[in-house]
C-alpha cells in the first residue's frame, strides 16, 4: 500500500510539472486605455456568468468583450459610444445598472412594489388581529382547567 501511494505521489508531481498553463492575455500598451477598460468592463455584466462583471469573469464571452472594448477604444471611441455599441448588440442586460425606461421599469420598480404590498398585508393582518375580541373563559371552563391542573399535579406527586 505504501509503495502504491509513493508511486501515485510521484506520478502527480511529474504530471503537475509537465502541464502547461494557459497563455496570459497580452497587456494593453496604453495605460490610459487600460484604465478606461478596467473602469468600463467593471460596469458590464458577463452574459455567461451573469453574477460577475466582464472585468472579473474568465469566460470566453468576457474575453471577447474585453478584446472588442479594447479595439473600439483604440479606434478612438468614447466610453458612451462603446457602451451604446454593446447595448445595441446585446441589449440592456449587459449593463449592471440598466437605464430606466419602459422595458426596464419593472427591474427598478418591482422590488419597491413588492415591499409596499408586503407592508400593506402586514398592516391589514395586524389591524384585523387587534380588532378581534378577547374571548373570556366561562366559569365552567375555568373550573375544568383548574381540575385538570390538579389532576396533573396529583399524578406528578404519585410517581
Amino acid at each position: 500500500m505504501r509503495r502504491f501511494l509513493c508511486v501515485l505521489l510521484a506520478a502527480c508531481v511529474i504530471w503537475s510539472a509537465t502541464t502547461v498553463a494557459k497563455e496570459a492575455a497580452p497587456l494593453i500598451s496604453d495605460p490610459v486605455i487600460s484604465a478606461r477598460m478596467a473602469h468600463l468592463t467593471a460596469k458590464l455584466r458577463c452574459l455567461v456568468c451573469q453574477g460577475q462583471s466582464v472585468a472579473d469573469s474568465g469566460s470566453d464571452f468576457s474575453n471577447d468583450i474585453r478584446r472588442e472594448v479594447e479595439r473600439l477604444m483604440e479606434e478612438g471611441k468614447s466610453d458612451k459610444e462603446v457602451i451604446d455599441f454593446l447595448v445595441q448588440r446585446y441589449g440592456d442586460f449587459i449593463l449592471f445598472e440598466p437605464p430606466v425606461k419602459s422595458t426596464t421599469a419593472p427591474l427598478w420598480i418591482g422590488p419597491f412594489a413588492l415591499m409596499a404590498i408586503g407592508a400593506a398585508v402586514l398592516v391589514i393582518v395586524l389591524v384585523k388581529r387587534s380588532k378581534r375580541p378577547n374571548e373570556e373563559l366561562t366559569p365552567e371552563q375555568v373550573a375544568t382547567a383548574e381540575q385538570l391542573l390538579k389532576d396533573i399535579e396529583k399524578e406528578g406527586k404519585d410517581s
